[in-house]
Protein backbone atom coordinates (compact mmCIF):
# COMPACT_ATOMS: atom_id res chain seq x y z
CA UNK A 1 0.00 0.00 0.00
CA UNK A 2 3.15 2.41 1.04
CA UNK A 3 4.36 2.26 -2.41
CA UNK A 4 0.86 2.20 -4.32
CA UNK A 5 0.29 5.44 -2.82
CA UNK A 6 3.82 6.60 -3.38
CA UNK A 7 3.86 5.97 -7.64
CA UNK A 8 0.32 7.85 -7.28
CA UNK A 9 1.37 10.77 -5.80
CA UNK A 10 4.86 10.92 -7.57
CA UNK A 11 3.10 10.18 -10.86
CA UNK A 12 0.33 13.45 -9.99
CA UNK A 13 3.09 15.27 -8.90
CA UNK A 14 4.99 14.80 -11.74
CA UNK A 15 3.85 17.60 -13.56
CA UNK A 16 4.72 20.21 -10.63
CA UNK A 17 6.75 22.76 -12.38
CA UNK A 18 9.71 21.93 -9.50
CA UNK A 19 9.71 18.45 -11.12
CA UNK A 20 10.77 20.46 -14.71
CA UNK A 21 13.20 23.28 -12.91
CA UNK A 22 15.05 19.80 -11.34
CA UNK A 23 15.15 18.01 -14.58
CA UNK A 24 16.47 21.15 -16.65
CA UNK A 25 18.99 21.67 -14.44
CA UNK A 26 20.62 18.29 -13.83
CA UNK A 27 20.14 17.91 -17.83
CA UNK A 28 23.07 20.65 -17.92
CA UNK A 29 25.07 18.12 -15.82
CA UNK A 30 24.08 14.93 -17.54
CA UNK A 31 25.66 11.73 -16.70
CA UNK A 32 24.47 8.02 -17.32
CA UNK A 33 21.37 6.89 -17.11
CA UNK A 34 20.73 4.71 -14.41
CA UNK A 35 17.20 5.16 -13.16
CA UNK A 36 13.77 6.36 -14.26
CA UNK A 37 12.35 9.21 -13.61
CA UNK A 38 8.69 8.82 -12.58
CA UNK A 39 6.42 10.40 -15.62
CA UNK A 40 8.94 11.18 -17.46
CA UNK A 41 11.04 9.92 -20.21
CA UNK A 42 14.43 10.87 -19.31
CA UNK A 43 16.58 8.57 -17.47
CA UNK A 44 19.27 9.82 -14.81
CA UNK A 45 21.91 8.76 -12.74
CA UNK A 46 20.59 6.78 -9.56
CA UNK A 47 21.56 10.08 -7.15
CA UNK A 48 19.18 12.26 -9.71
CA UNK A 49 16.86 9.96 -10.10
CA UNK A 50 16.01 9.85 -6.17
CA UNK A 51 16.44 13.59 -6.12
CA UNK A 52 13.65 14.09 -8.64
CA UNK A 53 11.21 11.33 -7.81
CA UNK A 54 11.67 12.20 -4.15
CA UNK A 55 10.62 15.99 -4.65
CA UNK A 56 7.88 14.72 -7.32
CA UNK A 57 6.30 12.50 -4.56
CA UNK A 58 6.36 15.01 -2.05
CA UNK A 59 5.32 18.01 -4.37
CA UNK A 60 1.85 17.96 -3.81
CA UNK A 61 1.70 17.25 -0.02
CA UNK A 62 -0.88 13.97 -0.39
CA UNK A 63 2.00 11.68 0.75
CA UNK A 64 1.53 9.19 3.69
CA UNK A 65 3.23 10.48 7.10
CA UNK A 66 3.99 8.67 10.47
CA UNK A 67 3.64 10.58 13.43
CA UNK A 68 6.21 8.80 15.17
CA UNK A 69 9.00 10.29 12.64
CA UNK A 70 7.28 12.55 12.87
CA UNK A 71 6.90 13.11 9.19
CA UNK A 72 6.51 11.87 5.73
CA UNK A 73 8.60 8.21 5.47
CA UNK A 74 7.24 6.82 2.15
CA UNK A 75 8.51 9.89 -0.07
CA UNK A 76 12.16 10.06 1.68
CA UNK A 77 12.84 6.04 1.68
CA UNK A 78 11.15 5.03 -1.66
CA UNK A 79 12.90 7.27 -4.32
CA UNK A 80 16.34 6.32 -3.01
CA UNK A 81 15.10 2.38 -2.59
CA UNK A 82 13.85 1.86 -6.25
CA UNK A 83 16.45 3.66 -7.97
CA UNK A 84 18.94 1.59 -6.58
CA UNK A 85 17.23 -1.38 -7.09
CA UNK A 86 16.67 -1.08 -10.76
CA UNK A 87 20.56 -0.14 -11.21
CA UNK A 88 21.06 -3.84 -9.35
CA UNK A 89 18.01 -5.38 -10.84
CA UNK A 90 16.42 -6.58 -7.23
CA UNK A 91 13.59 -8.44 -6.72
CA UNK A 92 10.42 -7.14 -5.29
CA UNK A 93 10.97 -8.86 -1.98
CA UNK A 94 14.48 -7.78 -1.60
CA UNK A 95 12.83 -4.19 -2.13
CA UNK A 96 10.28 -5.11 0.20
CA UNK A 97 12.24 -6.36 3.16
CA UNK A 98 14.82 -3.13 2.74
CA UNK A 99 11.64 -0.70 2.81
CA UNK A 100 10.41 -2.06 6.06
CA UNK A 101 14.18 -1.72 7.79
CA UNK A 102 14.48 1.61 5.96
CA UNK A 103 10.94 2.93 7.54
CA UNK A 104 11.76 1.40 11.05
CA UNK A 105 15.07 3.10 11.09
CA UNK A 106 13.33 6.62 10.54
CA UNK A 107 10.38 6.22 12.97
CA UNK A 108 13.06 4.57 15.54
CA UNK A 109 15.32 7.71 15.55
CA UNK A 110 12.26 10.51 14.45
CA UNK A 111 10.91 9.02 17.88
CA UNK A 112 14.31 9.49 19.79
CA UNK A 113 14.30 12.94 19.04
CA UNK A 114 10.58 14.64 19.31
CA UNK A 115 9.16 16.47 20.06
CA UNK A 116 11.75 18.89 20.55
CA UNK A 117 13.51 18.56 17.08
CA UNK A 118 10.62 19.32 14.89
CA UNK A 119 9.26 22.09 17.44
CA UNK A 120 12.48 23.70 16.94
CA UNK A 121 11.74 24.00 13.21
CA UNK A 122 13.64 20.53 11.86
CA UNK A 123 11.50 19.00 8.93
CA UNK A 124 12.25 15.39 9.63
CA UNK A 125 11.06 14.40 6.08
CA UNK A 126 14.10 15.88 5.12
CA UNK A 127 16.54 15.15 8.48
CA UNK A 128 15.32 11.78 9.73
CA UNK A 129 13.92 10.77 6.20
CA UNK A 130 17.85 10.63 5.21
CA UNK A 131 18.50 8.27 7.92
CA UNK A 132 15.85 5.78 6.65
CA UNK A 133 17.14 6.18 2.93
CA UNK A 134 20.38 5.05 3.84
CA UNK A 135 19.16 1.87 6.06
CA UNK A 136 17.22 0.84 3.11
CA UNK A 137 19.72 1.24 0.51
CA UNK A 138 22.09 -0.04 3.15
CA UNK A 139 19.80 -3.52 3.16
CA UNK A 140 19.82 -3.29 -0.16
CA UNK A 141 23.16 -3.31 -0.61
CA UNK A 142 23.91 -6.14 1.68
CA UNK A 143 26.04 -4.01 3.92
CA UNK A 144 26.82 -5.68 7.58
CA UNK A 145 26.07 -3.67 10.54
CA UNK A 146 29.59 -1.65 10.88
CA UNK A 147 29.10 -0.45 7.64
CA UNK A 148 25.41 0.59 8.12
CA UNK A 149 26.59 2.15 10.98
CA UNK A 150 29.27 4.25 8.93
CA UNK A 151 26.45 4.80 6.21
CA UNK A 152 24.11 6.11 8.66
CA UNK A 153 27.29 8.15 10.06
CA UNK A 154 27.74 10.01 6.28
CA UNK A 155 23.48 10.28 6.40
CA UNK A 156 23.43 12.34 9.49
CA UNK A 157 26.58 15.00 8.37
CA UNK A 158 24.20 15.47 5.25
CA UNK A 159 20.27 15.42 6.66
CA UNK A 160 18.69 18.60 6.73
CA UNK A 161 15.57 20.50 5.85
CA UNK A 162 13.65 23.61 7.75
CA UNK A 163 10.02 24.09 8.36
CA UNK A 164 10.41 27.39 7.14
CA UNK A 165 10.59 26.37 3.88
CA UNK A 166 6.40 25.25 4.18
CA UNK A 167 4.58 26.67 1.40
CA UNK A 168 7.75 26.35 -0.92
CA UNK A 169 9.07 24.47 -3.91
CA UNK A 170 11.93 23.64 -0.93
CA UNK A 171 9.71 21.63 1.12
CA UNK A 172 9.41 18.70 -1.81
CA UNK A 173 13.08 18.78 -2.09
CA UNK A 174 13.46 18.04 1.35
CA UNK A 175 12.00 14.81 0.17
CA UNK A 176 14.35 14.65 -2.59
CA UNK A 177 17.40 15.29 -0.82
CA UNK A 178 17.17 12.89 2.28
CA UNK A 179 16.33 9.76 -0.78
CA UNK A 180 19.55 11.83 -2.46
CA UNK A 181 21.74 12.11 0.29
CA UNK A 182 20.80 8.71 2.01
CA UNK A 183 21.94 6.96 -1.02
CA UNK A 184 25.07 8.68 -1.26
CA UNK A 185 25.59 7.51 2.32
CA UNK A 186 24.63 4.13 1.52
CA UNK A 187 26.94 3.58 -1.46
CA UNK A 188 29.77 5.34 -0.33
CA UNK A 189 29.80 3.25 3.00
CA UNK A 190 30.03 0.12 0.73
CA UNK A 191 33.10 1.64 -0.97
CA UNK A 192 34.75 2.02 2.38
CA UNK A 193 34.04 5.78 3.41
CA UNK A 194 34.75 6.42 6.15
CA UNK A 195 32.23 8.38 8.94
CA UNK A 196 31.38 7.87 12.95
CA UNK A 197 29.68 5.39 13.49
CA UNK A 198 27.74 6.67 16.21
CA UNK A 199 26.84 9.81 14.67
CA UNK A 200 23.49 10.01 16.71
CA UNK A 201 24.08 10.07 19.75
CA UNK A 202 27.76 11.52 20.18
CA UNK A 203 29.12 14.74 21.61
CA UNK A 204 27.83 17.29 18.39
CA UNK A 205 26.32 14.66 16.90
CA UNK A 206 22.72 15.51 15.27
CA UNK A 207 20.51 14.68 17.95
CA UNK A 208 22.53 17.11 20.52
CA UNK A 209 22.54 19.46 18.02
CA UNK A 210 19.30 19.58 16.45
CA UNK A 211 17.15 18.84 19.22
CA UNK A 212 16.72 19.86 23.09
CA UNK A 213 15.84 16.44 23.91
CA UNK A 214 17.23 12.87 23.08
CA UNK A 215 15.80 9.61 24.36
CA UNK A 216 17.42 6.00 23.21
CA UNK A 217 14.96 4.87 25.00
CA UNK A 218 12.31 5.71 22.86
CA UNK A 219 13.96 4.55 19.63
CA UNK A 220 14.55 0.91 21.02
CA UNK A 221 11.17 0.89 22.28
CA UNK A 222 8.48 -1.71 20.68
CA UNK A 223 5.71 0.03 18.87
CA UNK A 224 2.20 -1.30 20.36
CA UNK A 225 1.45 -2.42 16.93
CA UNK A 226 4.62 -4.47 16.89
CA UNK A 227 5.76 -2.03 13.73
CA UNK A 228 5.76 1.55 13.31
CA UNK A 229 5.01 0.35 9.77
CA UNK A 230 1.92 -0.75 11.02
CA UNK A 231 0.88 2.97 12.33
CA UNK A 232 1.12 4.36 8.82
CA UNK A 233 -1.15 7.04 7.81
CA UNK A 234 -2.58 7.78 4.19
CA UNK A 235 -3.93 10.99 3.08
CA UNK A 236 -7.55 11.52 2.04
CA UNK A 237 -7.10 15.22 1.55
CA UNK A 238 -4.49 16.95 -0.55
CA UNK A 239 -3.52 19.01 2.50
CA UNK A 240 -0.69 19.30 5.23
CA UNK A 241 -1.17 16.55 7.47
CA UNK A 242 -2.60 18.18 10.56
CA UNK A 243 -5.23 19.77 8.65
CA UNK A 244 -7.24 16.54 7.90
CA UNK A 245 -9.00 16.38 11.19
CA UNK A 246 -10.45 19.87 10.91
CA UNK A 247 -10.63 19.05 7.22
CA UNK A 248 -12.93 16.03 8.74
CA UNK A 249 -14.88 18.16 11.47
CA UNK A 250 -15.66 21.14 9.12
CA UNK A 251 -16.96 18.48 6.09
CA UNK A 252 -19.24 16.45 8.84
CA UNK A 253 -20.96 19.21 10.46
CA UNK A 254 -20.83 21.13 6.54
CA UNK A 255 -23.02 18.48 4.94
CA UNK A 256 -25.11 16.93 8.11
CA UNK A 257 -26.37 20.67 8.81
CA UNK A 258 -26.62 21.35 4.78
CA UNK A 259 -24.71 24.52 5.97
CA UNK A 260 -25.21 28.18 3.81
CA UNK A 261 -21.66 30.37 4.20
CA UNK A 262 -23.75 32.85 5.19
CA UNK A 263 -25.74 31.43 7.86
CA UNK A 264 -22.29 31.50 9.45
CA UNK A 265 -21.42 34.09 12.32
CA UNK A 266 -18.19 33.07 13.72
CA UNK A 267 -16.16 29.70 13.75
CA UNK A 268 -13.37 28.03 16.86
CA UNK A 269 -10.83 25.68 16.19
CA UNK A 270 -8.88 24.24 18.89
CA UNK A 271 -6.10 22.12 18.24
CA UNK A 272 -2.21 21.91 19.97
CA UNK A 273 -0.43 24.99 19.98
CA UNK A 274 2.57 23.13 18.15
CA UNK A 275 0.23 23.35 14.57
CA UNK A 276 0.72 27.42 14.63
CA UNK A 277 3.98 26.29 13.60
CA UNK A 278 3.69 23.93 10.74
CA UNK A 279 0.32 24.89 9.00
CA UNK A 280 -0.80 28.22 10.05
CA UNK A 281 -0.67 30.48 6.91
CA UNK A 282 -3.50 32.83 7.57
CA UNK A 283 -4.31 34.23 3.82
CA UNK A 284 -2.50 32.12 1.17
CA UNK A 285 -2.15 33.59 -2.49
CA UNK A 286 -1.97 30.61 -3.92
CA UNK A 287 -2.69 26.46 -4.19
CA UNK A 288 1.09 25.54 -2.31
CA UNK A 289 0.04 27.80 0.87
CA UNK A 290 -3.53 26.60 0.81
CA UNK A 291 -2.28 23.37 1.41
CA UNK A 292 -0.64 24.64 4.69
CA UNK A 293 -3.48 27.13 5.91
CA UNK A 294 -6.03 25.78 8.75
CA UNK A 295 -8.69 28.51 7.85
CA UNK A 296 -8.62 28.02 4.12
CA UNK A 297 -9.14 24.05 4.09
CA UNK A 298 -11.76 24.38 6.80
CA UNK A 299 -13.64 26.93 4.73
CA UNK A 300 -13.19 24.55 1.61
CA UNK A 301 -14.30 21.97 3.66
CA UNK A 302 -17.28 23.94 5.21
CA UNK A 303 -18.20 24.95 1.95
CA UNK A 304 -18.84 21.72 0.05
CA UNK A 305 -15.28 21.77 -1.99
CA UNK A 306 -13.32 18.49 -2.44
CA UNK A 307 -10.50 18.35 -0.26
CA UNK A 308 -8.94 15.55 -1.65
CA UNK A 309 -9.00 17.18 -5.46
CA UNK A 310 -5.68 18.12 -7.04
CA UNK A 311 -7.23 21.42 -8.69
CA UNK A 312 -9.16 22.40 -5.48
CA UNK A 313 -5.62 23.89 -3.89
CA UNK A 314 -5.63 26.56 -6.71
CA UNK A 315 -5.04 30.49 -6.29
CA UNK A 316 -8.60 31.05 -7.97
CA UNK A 317 -9.77 29.42 -4.59
CA UNK A 318 -7.18 31.46 -2.58
CA UNK A 319 -9.23 34.84 -3.46
CA UNK A 320 -12.70 33.03 -4.05
CA UNK A 321 -14.39 36.08 -1.78
CA UNK A 322 -16.96 33.46 -0.20
CA UNK A 323 -13.61 31.22 0.72
CA UNK A 324 -11.99 34.30 2.01
CA UNK A 325 -15.35 35.85 3.84
CA UNK A 326 -15.48 31.81 5.40
CA UNK A 327 -11.81 31.89 6.38
CA UNK A 328 -11.73 35.23 8.53
CA UNK A 329 -14.70 33.57 10.60
CA UNK A 330 -12.00 30.80 11.84
CA UNK A 331 -10.66 31.71 15.33
CA UNK A 332 -8.03 29.53 16.34
CA UNK A 333 -7.81 28.61 19.83
CA UNK A 334 -4.31 26.73 20.79
CA UNK A 335 -4.04 24.28 23.20
CA UNK A 336 -1.74 22.57 25.06
CA UNK A 337 -0.10 19.04 25.23
CA UNK A 338 -3.44 17.79 22.80
CA UNK A 339 -2.28 15.51 20.06
CA UNK A 340 -1.22 16.87 16.97
CA UNK A 341 -4.14 14.98 15.28
CA UNK A 342 -6.58 15.94 17.56
CA UNK A 343 -8.96 19.06 16.40
CA UNK A 344 -12.38 20.28 17.69
CA UNK A 345 -14.57 22.59 15.94
CA UNK A 346 -16.92 25.12 16.92
CA UNK A 347 -19.32 26.85 14.82
CA UNK A 348 -22.19 29.59 15.87
CA UNK A 349 -24.88 30.19 13.41
CA UNK A 350 -26.54 33.19 12.83
CA UNK A 351 -29.55 31.79 14.56
CA UNK A 352 -27.96 31.19 17.91
CA UNK A 353 -27.22 27.42 17.80
CA UNK A 354 -23.86 25.55 18.17
CA UNK A 355 -22.55 23.28 15.87
CA UNK A 356 -19.27 21.16 17.32
CA UNK A 357 -17.41 18.30 16.09
CA UNK A 358 -14.37 16.66 16.97
CA UNK A 359 -12.31 14.62 14.80
CA UNK A 360 -8.54 12.49 15.45
CA UNK A 361 -7.17 12.00 12.14
CA UNK A 362 -4.32 9.88 14.51
CA UNK A 363 -5.79 6.54 14.45
CA UNK A 364 -4.71 4.26 11.80
CA UNK A 365 -7.50 1.87 9.79
CA UNK A 366 -8.35 -1.19 11.35
CA UNK A 367 -9.69 -2.27 8.20
CA UNK A 368 -6.50 -2.74 5.65
CA UNK A 369 -9.02 -4.12 2.74
CA UNK A 370 -11.32 -1.16 2.81
CA UNK A 371 -7.98 1.21 3.36
CA UNK A 372 -6.26 -0.72 -0.09
CA UNK A 373 -9.62 -0.16 -1.83
CA UNK A 374 -9.43 3.39 -0.64
CA UNK A 375 -5.92 3.87 -2.07
CA UNK A 376 -6.87 2.37 -5.28
CA UNK A 377 -9.64 4.53 -5.71
CA UNK A 378 -6.88 7.32 -4.98
CA UNK A 379 -4.31 5.94 -6.73
CA UNK A 380 -6.86 5.52 -10.34
CA UNK A 381 -8.33 9.49 -9.90
CA UNK A 382 -4.53 10.43 -9.75
CA UNK A 383 -2.79 8.37 -12.19
CA UNK A 384 -5.25 7.81 -14.67
CA UNK A 385 -4.99 11.52 -16.22
CA UNK A 386 -1.13 10.93 -16.55
CA UNK A 387 -1.19 7.66 -17.94
CA UNK A 388 -4.36 6.72 -19.73
CA UNK A 389 -6.35 4.07 -17.89
CA UNK A 390 -5.26 0.87 -19.35
CA UNK A 391 -1.83 1.59 -17.98
CA UNK A 392 -2.69 2.80 -14.84
CA UNK A 393 -4.53 -0.51 -13.96
CA UNK A 394 -1.06 -2.20 -15.43
CA UNK A 395 1.35 -0.44 -13.17
CA UNK A 396 -1.49 -0.90 -9.96
CA UNK A 397 -1.28 -4.65 -10.80
CA UNK A 398 1.87 -4.88 -10.51
CA UNK A 399 2.45 -2.73 -7.71
CA UNK A 400 -0.01 -5.62 -6.35
CA UNK A 401 2.18 -7.98 -7.33
CA UNK A 402 5.74 -6.54 -5.73
CA UNK A 403 6.60 -9.71 -4.02
CA UNK A 404 6.64 -11.63 -6.72
CA UNK A 405 8.52 -9.79 -9.15
CA UNK A 406 12.25 -11.00 -9.82
CA UNK A 407 13.23 -7.76 -11.32
CA UNK A 408 11.93 -4.10 -10.10
CA UNK A 409 13.17 -2.47 -13.30
CA UNK A 410 9.96 -3.90 -14.93
CA UNK A 411 8.30 -2.45 -12.36
CA UNK A 412 9.91 1.59 -12.26
CA UNK A 413 9.90 1.49 -15.91
CA UNK A 414 6.33 1.08 -16.15
CA UNK A 415 6.02 4.28 -13.98
CA UNK A 416 8.23 6.29 -16.74
CA UNK A 417 6.97 8.71 -19.48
Amino acid sequence: QCVLDYYGVALAGAGDELVQLLLDELAEAGGAPQASVIGHAARLPALSAALVNGAASHALDYDDVNMAMPGHPSVAILPALLALAELKRSSGREVITAFIAGYETACRIGAALQPGHYNLGFHSTGTVGTFGAAAACARLLGLDGEATAVALGIAGTQAAGLKSQFGTMCKPVHAGKAAQNGLLAARLAARGFSSRADIIECVQGFALTHGPNFSPEAALATPEAGLHLFANLFKYHAACYLTHAPIECARRLGEEHELRPEAIADITLRLDASCERVCNIPAPVDGLQSKFSLRQTVAMALTGIDTASLGAYSAENARDPTLVRVRELVELDWQDSWPQTVSELEIRLTDGRRLTARHDSGIPAADIADQGRRLAAKFDALVEPVLGAPRARELRETIASLDRLADVSNLTRLAAS
